[in-house]
C-alpha cells in the first residue's frame, strides 16, 4: 500500500468514532494494553505531559509544546483529530510523522492489531508512542482524545496532568451533568502526579478536589491566580497579554478564548518549574518567541486562523457550546461592512444552543462537511431559520466559501467554522 491506501485502511478498516461516531468508539483500555505489551512499553521511554478537558486542549498541548522545544527539548506531540493530513496528529518537533513510517508501521504490525480489532484511535496512539520511542525524543505531550478515564492515551504516567475545563460534550459517553462529565475526565489524575485544572465551576471542581485527594497529589486551579492580568486582540490576528511576571507577550493563537488557555499554560509552566524541567533564566530568553510562534513550531492550525485580509476571512475548529461562548463573543467585536458566516455542525452537538449565540444581521451560507456525522445543509437551514437567522444553503464547504467570496466586499468579514471537519474540508480544499 501507499501513503493514502495506507490511511483509507486506517480510515474505513477500524471503528473511527470521527467519521461514525458512537459506533466508533470502543470502551476500555483492554486492545490498548495488548498493543502497548506488543510494542514493548514505548510510552515509558519519554516524559510525557497529559492534556484533557473539553475545550482548549489542543491550543494547550500546541502552545506547551511550542515552549519546550524552544527550551531545547525534543518534543513529541500527539493530538487529534487532524484537519487535513492524517501526519498531523503525530509530530515531532512540529515535524509531521513521515509517510514513510505510517506505511511501514501498517504493513508490519496489521497482522498483530488486526485479530484485535482495534479502533482507529487505539491503533493511532500505539503508532505515535512507539515512532516517539524510535526517534528517541525527550518528551511528548499527549492530548486526550475522549473523556480520560477510558481514553487509549491514558496509560502514561506524565511529569503533569492537565484538565482544560469541563462543558457539556459527548454526553452519551461521559455523562449528562457537568459534575459526571468531571469525573470522567479526571480520570487522568494519578497517584501522586500534580494536576493542573484551567477553570473551574461549582459542580466540578469539588469532583477534581476529591479525586486529587485520593491519588495524593498537589492540585491546582489555574484561575484561582491567572497570570494574565490584561488580553487584547491586536490587528494582525495575534493576541497581546499583560502579564503578571513575564511582562508584555504577543501570542500568535487568535481567539479571546486563548487567555484562558494561556492562563492554563503558565500554570503548567510552574509545576514544571519546581520540578526542575523549565527554568526561569530559560524561560525568561524563550517564552516570548515560542508564544508568537506557535502556529510555526507546532503546526497549529484552525484556531482563530486568519486566512485573508480583503475581505477578512476566519477559521475557528470551535465546535460546541463551550467553544462557541468565546467565538460568540468576538463575531460581536468584529467591526466590518458586512458579515458573512459559513456555518455547519455535526450531529453529537447542540446545534440549538450555538444558533441561539449566532449574530442575527449576518448573511449565512450552510452547508456540512464531508463526513457522515455532518448534519445536512438543508436541515441546519430549517433550524437556524427558527432562530432568525437567513440564509441559503450550499452542497459543499467550497461552494459556500466560492458564494460569501463572490458577494463580499473587500471590507465584509468571511467566518468558517462550527465543526473541525467543516474546518479541515475549507483548509483542503479553499486554501
Amino acid at each position: 500500500m501507499n501513503y493514502e491506501e495506507t490511511c483509507e485502511y486506517l480510515y474505513h478498516q477500524m471503528p473511527m468514532f470521527e467519521r461514525q461516531g458512537a459506533s466508533g468508539y470502543k470502551e476500555g483500555l483492554s486492545n490498548t494494553h495488548a498493543l502497548d505489551e506488543h510494542f514493548g512499553h514505548p510510552h515509558q521511554q519519554f516524559a510525557t505531559i497529559h492534556v484533557g478537558g473539553t475545550n482548549g486542549k489542543g491550543s494547550v498541548s500546541h502552545t506547551l509544546a511550542a515552549i519546550l522545544q524552544q527550551c531545547g527539548y525534543t518534543v513529541g506531540l500527539y493530538t487529534s483529530p487532524h484537519l487535513v493530513d492524517f501526519r498531523e496528529r503525530i509530530r515531532i518537533n512540529g515535524e509531521m510523522i513521515s509517510e514513510e513510517y505510517v506505511v511501514d508501521f501498517v504493513e508490519k504490525e496489521h497482522s498483530f492489531f488486526e485479530p484485535l480489532s482495534p479502533s482507529f484511535f487505539e491503533v493511532t496512539t500505539a503508532m505515535a508512542f512507539k515512532y516517539f520511542a524510535d526517534k528517541k525524543i525527550d518528551i511528548a505531550v499527549v492530548e486526550v482524545g475522549l473523556g480520560g478515564r477510558l481514553d487509549c492515551t491514558n496509560i502514561i504516567t506524565p511529569l503533569v496532568s492537565v484538565i482544560t475545563n469541563i462543558s457539556y460534550d459527548h454526553t452519551q459517553f461521559l455523562g449528562d451533568t457537568l459534575a459526571k462529565i468531571a469525573s470522567e475526565k479526571a480520570g487522568i489524575i494519578k497517584r501522586g502526579v500534580p494536576v493542573v485544572i484551567g477553570e473551574t465551576h461549582e459542580e466540578t471542581r469539588p469532583v477534581f478536589e476529591a479525586k486529587a485527594i485520593e491519588e495524593g497529589c498537589k492540585i491546582v486551579f489555574a484561575d484561582d491566580k491567572p497570570e494574565i492580568k490584561n488580553a487584547t486582540p491586536i490587528a494582525n490576528g495575534m493576541m497581546h497579554y499583560v502579564t503578571k511576571h513575564w511582562g508584555e507577550l504577543d501570542g500568535d493563537l487568535g481567539g479571546i478564548y486563548q487567555e484562558k488557555n494561556l492562563n492554563t499554560v503558565f500554570a503548567v509552566i510552574n509545576v514544571l518549574m519546581k520540578k526542575g524541567c523549565l527554568s526561569k533564566e530559560t524561560l525568561t530568553k524563550e517564552l516570548a518567541d515560542a508564544l508568537s510562534h506557535v502556529c510555526f513550531l507546532t503546526g497549529l492550525t484552525g484556531r482563530w486562523q486568519v486566512v485573508s485580509t480583503s475581505p477578512y476571512v476566519v477559521c475557528d475548529t470551535g465546535h460546541n457550546v463551550g467553544g462557541w461562548k468565546y467565538i460568540s463573543q468576538q463575531l460581536r467585536q468584529v467591526s466590518c461592512q458586512q458579515m458573512h458566516i459559513i456555518f455547519g455542525m455535526v450531529d453529537d452537538k447542540d446545534i440549538n444552543h450555538v444558533l441561539d449565540m449566532l449574530p442575527k444581521d449576518a448573511i449565512f451560507y450552510f452547508t456540512q462537511a464531508n463526513t457522515k456525522r455532518a448534519i445536512n445543509g438543508t436541515v441546519v437551514k430549517t433550524l437556524a431559520a427558527e432562530h432568525g437567522l437567513d440564509g441559503a444553503c450550499y452542497p459543499s464547504v467550497y461552494e459556500a466559501y466560492k458564494a460569501a467570496l463572490q458577494a463580499a466586499n473587500p471590507e465584509d468579514f468571511i467566518f468558517v467554522g462550527g465543526s473541525s471537519y467543516l474546518v479541515g474540508d475549507f483548509l483542503k480544499n479553499c486554501i
